[in-house]
């Protein structure tokens, strides 16, 4: 199975190393820079800077050399998948979707748009506890792997599988979605912690409360509560919620600095999706009467509300029950 990837970021270019090893790979990339430095280099100074990839990759700028592929692994931003997809001629391959997060304006998850756009393609969903540089690494690394068709699960699985890069088959494609989107936010939420020096009691306590979040919101939208819990869910967000390698958490970070987001976002070769998927998750949890306030409480600190107010406002909630 020739396997295409679109999107030569940190995360495209990582998991295109993952493929490569079972065969050929197009990466295609937007930057000229970039296609030209994998090619003749074999690294990719400008997203993964430190990182010798494989000689079975060959990146391109032009979206038709996709043509010849079996499957498309989509790692474009979760803004961007609708216009990206409407570009491809995608036919009945494969769409392995590996952005997390929510449309804006239509609150779609991401496979719901690429089903819009291409209703005639399968759909799976790659998820999971995932630092990019240590994926191109060759470092373990466990992921869910969602898709409604079991046998193309288990052909997607067997191709992208290594010793080192092991996928977890689910049926549950919206779980898969929901546990990546709402963990984005809920990083953004444990590096204002940090930032605000707010000690790790309360990093943990946002984790457990977030993790309740994500599970009531999953639920409402019809996800099974043992696939948030699984990798592309709690395991997600463990990972996110303690790193600056996180992009998310670092956004985090400055917010709880009392930095402005505007500011904090100004870097375009890196995407922290946690900050568009914010407002639009705040809009779906009300539309599916999911009391989501941490979530709440990242989108008014993007909204540019002082950090010391959200705060207060979040620990001035009346007492209730644990349960979700």
């Amino acid at each position: 199975m020739k396997i295409g990837v679109i999107g030569g970021g940190a995360w495209g270019t990582a998991l295109a190393q993952v493929a490569a090893r079972g065969g050929d790979v197009t990466l295609w990339v937007r930057e000229d820079e970039v296609a030209q430095a994998i090619n003749a280099t074999r690294t990719n100074p400008l997203f993964l800077p430190g990182v010798t990839l494989s000689s079975a990759i060959h990146a391109t700028t032009d979206v038709a050399a996709l043509d010849d592929v079996a499957a498309l692994l989509v790692v474009a931003p979760a803004q961007h998948v609708r216009s990206v997809l409407s570009a491809t001629d995608v036919g009945t391959r494969a769409l392995v979707l590996c952005a997390k997060g929510i449309e804006a304006g239509t609150r779609l998850l991401v496979g719901e748009v690429a089903r819009a756009v291409h209703p005639q393609a399968p759909v799976a969903v790659l998820s999971g506890p995932t630092f990019a540089h240590e994926v191109a690494a060759g470092k373990p690394t466990a992921v869910t792997l969602a898709c409604a068709d079991a046998a193309l699960r288990d052909r997607l699985a067997e191709r992208l599988a290594a010793p080192a890069f092991r996928p977890y088959a689910s049926d549950d494609v919206i779980g898969a979605e929901i546990g990546g989107a709402v963990k984005n936010v809920l990083a953004i939420a444990c590096g204002v912690v940090e930032g605000a020096g707010l000690g790790q009691n309360a990093r943990a306590s946002v984790i457990a409360r977030g993790f309740a979040e994500m599970t009531r919101f999953g639920l409402a939208r019809g996800a099974r509560a043992e696939t948030l819990a699984g990798l592309s869910g709690l395991g997600d967000l463990v990972l996110t919620c303690s790193s600056t390698a996180s992009r998310n958490y670092s956004l985090g970070v400055g917010l709880g600095q009392g930095r402005a987001a505007s500011d904090l976002l100004s870097d375009r070769r890196t995407v922290a999706e946690g900050a568009f998927t914010a407002p639009v998750l705040c809009e779906a949890a009300t539309e599916a009467g999911v009391d989501m306030p941490v979530t709440a409480a990242v989108g008014a600190l993007l909204a540019g509300t002082p950090v010391g107010q959200v705060i207060d406002t979040l620990l001035s909630r009346p007492l209730r029950h644990e349960g979700l």
